[in-house]
């Protein structure tokens, strides 16, 4: 499908913009990742350090944890050192790679290098043009039933957002959706929804999300398939609730134009001063289908190895695959894909490295986070935290335990926006709680993405988000004044899913 925009060109006569007004702004995920790292470095020479007793998985055993030497860090040194660090898995100060609260090796080196192959995977994939094709095929195939492109399309995104943590790469089909919409007699608000939304609730309820599931569970030294059932029941019901409030605010906009929260902000009725698009038929090729076969293959592989099956009393030989398996296998069906693509050698290796530095600054953060952990473990501070920490939920049940990680996870993913960075620095401290409250780990994994995912639907710092508004012409104050009910609703239903896993 081809589109095609008329776009009002910039009037010659206009006079010079007035220099826009100095605002504040939140400093980077990676400087405040940074400042964290120095000041757990001072709080080395404050916090007395201590130590629990380890089980033989790894995990501090409840009612063990007494006062040791102290082992201050060094703030600008360690500091530096702790991100290289902590890529490696160095938590020693005699070099040794450990990590303390599981019985395996885990580095993330690891974690880094799949969000690579993984940016290169997905540069592929979107080269061959295959997701974007599919999607503008079903818009085409639904014109004159363009009610119906509500649901679809939501469920669409949501997949994505459920599987890949699809954000970024919903920007390309803003100006396609929206047109769309407005053509059919709704708003540019509805076509913003249909992409924030239905993007945003799949990563907030990620099932297999490699990014979000993938790297907690890891760092709570769980599997990506603990919880999935909980997950699962969040993405079925939270994407009805989204999908049931998008359409409640369509029908109503058009019934009554006048009644669509951007009308004013378009100088008119809501459809007008809006690009017009024209809609050409263009089939899925076969290359094309048998990439997408591909994709969902490798997402599904990718299942296979991970769950316990055995464990499970399935009859299913079990692979125990985890972060080097599920590298390696992605980078097969990249190439599988590329060959399909016709790509050619070099088309290839440029497209796949492309897409791997697209998530670059991912791995980045990814390393600086752990760093947290490194300078907290060598300086002896960790379990301390731990045992403040067991004081203050040791009277707590679970359901309430649980919650209340959800409630600690809102503001901190406002403060660590990056799904990977605050997985990395959270789950080390936050994990081992689980189980001085009798919880799951995996709960803790559900809480943290959940928690995660709201906070992104509207966090100002996101390009997604402001990147999104900003294509669909909707202001930020009138995002919030429409969303806000649903996040209610989101996060009720969050709790829910939190408390029936507890009891049940």
């Amino acid at each position: 499908m081809t589109t095609a925009a008329t776009v009002a060109e910039k009037p010659a006569d206009k006079p010079a913009e007035e220099p826009a007004e100095r605002r504040f702004a939140l400093p980077s995920a990676y400087t405040i990742l940074f400042v964290l790292i120095v000041l757990a470095a001072a709080a080395t020479w404050v916090i007395p350090a201590g130590s629990y007793e380890l089980d033989e998985n790894g995990q501090p055993i409840p009612g063990t944890y007494s006062q040791v030497e102290p082992n201050p860090q060094r703030i600008v040194v360690d500091s530096l050192m702790a991100p290289i660090n902590g890529l490696y898995g160095i938590t020693g100060e005699d070099g040794s790679v450990s990590i303390w609260n599981s019985g395996e090796l885990f580095g993330a080196i690891d974690v880094a290098l799949f969000i690579l192959v993984i940016g290169g995977f997905l540069g592929v994939t979107m080269r061959t043009g295959a997701i974007q094709t599919g999607i503008a095929r079903v818009v085409g195939r639904l014109k004159g039933r363009e009610s119906w492109m509500i649901p679809i399309l939501m469920a669409v995104f949501a997949l994505g957002g459920t599987t890949y943590g699809m954000a970024e790469e919903s920007l390309a089909f803003y100006t396609l959706i929206i047109a769309v919409m407005v053509a059919a007699g709704y708003d540019r608000l509805v076509g913003a929804s249909i992409l924030l939304l239905g993007c945003g609730v799949g990563t907030l309820a990620s099932t297999i999300n490699p990014f979000a599931t993938g790297i907690a569970s890891g760092f709570a030294g769980t599997s990506i398939s603990d919880g999935i059932v909980g997950r699962v029941v969040l993405l079925i019901v939270g994407t009805g609730l989204a999908i049931a409030f998008v359409m409640r605010y369509a029908r109503r906009v058009k019934a009554d134009p006048a009644r669509s929260l951007v009308t004013e902000a378009a100088g008119g009725d809501a459809g007008s001063a809006e690009p017009q698009m024209e809609l050409k038929d263009a089939p899925l090729s076969g290359n094309q289908k048998t990439v997408l076969v591909l994709f969902f293959l490798a997402f599904a592989t990718m299942i296979y190895g991970v769950i316990p099956w055995e464990d499970l009393g399935i009859g299913i030989p079990t692979l125990f695959w985890w972060f080097p398996e599920m590298t390696a296998s992605f980078l097969l069906f990249a190439i599988l894909i590329g060959i399909v693509g016709r790509m050619g050698e070099g088309g290839f290796t440029t497209t796949f490295v492309d897409g791997a530095k697209d998530l670059l600054g991912v791995a980045l953060i990814i390393g600086i986070a752990r760093g947290i952990t490194v300078i907290m473990n060598n300086g002896l501070i960790t379990d301390t935290v731990l045992n403040w920490a067991e004081q203050a939920v040791s009277t707590l049940g679970g359901a309430a335990f649980v919650n209340l990680m959800y409630a600690l996870f809102l503001p901190l993913s406002f403060l660590i926006p990056s799904s990977s960075g605050l997985a990395t620095v959270a789950m080390p401290i936050m994990a081992p709680l689980a189980s001085f409250a009798n919880v799951p780990s995996e709960l803790v994994v559900t809480a943290y993405q959940a928690a995660n995912g709201l906070v992104n639907l509207v966090t100002p710092t996101s390009a997604v988000v402001m990147g999104g508004l900003a294509i669909a012409k909707v202001g930020y104050g009138t995002w919030l004044k429409f969303v806000w009910p649903l996040l209610i609703l989101l996060a009720l239903l969050t709790v829910v899913v939190l408390t029936v896993g507890v009891l049940r």
